[in-house]
């Protein structure tokens, strides 16, 4: 099915896809935007080359496939376990300035044994890079969402900053900053003097009625996207979110977190050690961690030449436990990114829960390294 353009090596990848058990579908070029904007992260929406039909109907250009690969399976309404394979144009900004080019992949979707599916899909990515850029030494690199999520919840931090810190995770500039600001609170923001005193007092019910008062003698009620019990809901989390210091220990135990780097023969002691000396009960994502790390040994994976790092994530919103990507050595251009994506399903409109993980090739950077060698 080569398309043109595509890599010499696309008609083999597809068979190579095929032969895991992954059936290649048919992705339209153009796709609803919605989506895209609303759960694939901001590093993906402000790059998106949006358009809009007759109808007023938001549209792009394929983004990605993972989105859309998981509508059509929800569309079909067929059974899971299933896999599928994908390979085609992608078209969004880039820094190289190259705007579109070609991506290949698969989907693992209803799998319930997640462990065993997250080390089928770091395996398979990397077998598929191996066999297709032969002789060259890769670069595996873990990374855990639920594992960091674990961490954060068991801080005790309000809800609102614990969302917050998951959102950055894997941005490690956005990270540091919230970091930073939870250590030194900043408290030049201060509200407005009409609402202060009914903040001071956490009085929701008289900041909800003062805001429908304003509303209504302004006219905006009418226009208004939120409600007034909304409205005051969000400015009381956010003063609480202003004011809110994280103690000298939970700041010291989530630094040590995340600057958690070692071999994955190492990793679960290595977090094990660290639960322990922070004194947080993570146990369930230790369990899920581990467990994870058995079935990677069962498919003959060597643990010692996978990374984990603490900090690694990627930046796509819908990521919901492992992380990883394959470079084409230390420091060298990354060829395969995947990870789990267990909420994405309900999302986008599965009646129920549907267990997911996947993984992307970029065809462009592999073409580069095959010719390379």
């Amino acid at each position: 099915m080569t398309q043109h353009g595509a890599p010499t090596f696309a008609d083999e990848l597809a068979g190579a896809m095929q032969d895991l058990g992954a059936p290649l579908v048919d992705i339209p070029v153009i796709q609803p935007a919605e989506p895209f904007l609303d759960m694939a992260g901001e590093d993906l929406r402000r790059r998106i080359f949006l358009t809009e039909s007759e109808t007023g109907e938001s549209l792009c250009l394929r983004p990605e496939f993972t989105i859309p690969v998981c509508r059509a399976h929800i569309a079909e309404n067929v059974g899971t376990p299933r896999r599928y394979s994908y390979l085609g144009k992608v078209f969004r900004q880039r820094r190289d300035g190259a705007n579109e080019f070609f991506q290949a992949g698969v989907e693992d979707l209803g799998e319930a044994d997640e462990a065993a599916s997250d080390a089928r899909a770091i395996a398979d990515a990397r077998a598929l890079i191996s066999a297709f850029t032969p002789g060259h030494a890769l670069t595996v690199t873990l990374g855990d969402q639920s594992v960091f999520e674990a961490v954060v919840a068991g801080l005790g931090l309000p809800s609102g900053w614990q969302k917050r810190l998951i959102h950055a995770f894997g941005n490690e500039q956005a990270l540091d900053a919230m970091i930073g600001r939870l250590a030194n609170p900043d408290g030049s923001a201060q509200p407005d003097a009409s609402v202060a005193g009914f903040l001071a007092n956490s009085d929701a019910a008289g900041l909800e009625a003062h805001i429908e008062s304003v509303m209504q003698d302004t006219g905006y009620s009418t226009h208004a996207s939120r409600s007034p019990a909304e409205i005051a809901a969000r400015l009381i989390e956010k003063q609480a979110l202003a004011s809110t210091r994280l103690s000298p220990a939970s700041l010291d135990a989530l630094k040590t977190f995340l600057a958690l780097d070692v071999p994955l023969d190492r990793a679960a002691q290595t977090l094990s050690d660290f639960a322990g000396s922070a004194r947080l009960d993570i146990q369930d994502a230790q369990t899920s961690f581990e467990a994870r790390l058995a079935a990677l040994s069962e498919r003959g994976e060597d643990l010692s030449a996978i990374r984990w790092r603490a900090a690694f994530g990627r930046p796509l919103d819908y990521y919901t436990g492992l992380v990883f990507e394959i470079a084409a050595g230390a420091g060298g251009p990354v060829l395969a990114g995947g990870g789990r994506y267990d909420r994405l399903m309900a999302l986008l409109g599965a009646r129920e829960p549907i267990p997911a993980v996947g993984f992307s090739l970029w065809l462009d950077r592999i073409e580069t390294v095959r010719a390379d060698r």
